[in-house]
């Protein structure tokens, strides 16, 4: 899905304006601390994910507590000859989570990525619960859309003065 993070005919261009919550992927792929990691990376594969989210659920609101990405299972899981079959994703996952509110600026998501260097982040709602998920492939998707319509925009400018000095 791809979003414009400005407004051409109003020269607002600014990715402030745009929430993390306009380009997050509300489909998320989580499972509880329980699940096998066999389990988990199964549903990766089944999904073409890299990551799921592993959550503790509390009633109907599922909160993040960890995620475990595809490069855990190898380094944590097969590079040391143990069994998926029987660690859990709540054995590998990573629990220094970091995640976003819906209402984080684009720019304010980038900033937090790059910071603590992370490739995902999930996505929650004002009372913690997981609301969705943004990659970096989201955010590279989203701005490659704007540099090809500045680079439309530029294109125009050079053809309307052309066309004005004949």
């Amino acid at each position: 899905h791809t979003r414009s993070l400005c407004d051409w005919s109003s020269d607002v261009c600014s990715s402030d304006l745009m929430s993390i919550a306009d380009i997050c992927n509300r489909e998320v792929i989580a499972v509880h601390r329980d699940a096998t990691v066999n389990q988990a990376a199964k549903l990766m594969r089944r999904h073409h994910v890299g990551a799921v989210v592993v959550v503790d659920e509390f009633g109907q609101q599922r909160v993040p507590v960890g995620m475990v990405t595809d490069r855990d299972i190898v380094i944590k899981v097969d590079a040391m000859d143990l069994d998926g079959k029987v660690l859990t994703a709540g054995d590998i996952m990573s629990r220094e989570l970091v995640t976003a509110p819906l209402t984080l600026a684009l720019t304010e998501t980038l900033e937090l990525m790059r910071a603590r260097g992370v490739r995902r982040v999930p996505v929650i709602d004002g009372d913690g619960g997981l609301a969705g998920i943004v990659a970096i492939d989201d955010v590279v998707a989203v701005l490659a859309d704007e540099l090809g319509d500045l680079a439309r925009v530029m294109s125009r400018g050079r053809s309307r003065e052309i066309h004005h000095r004949q």
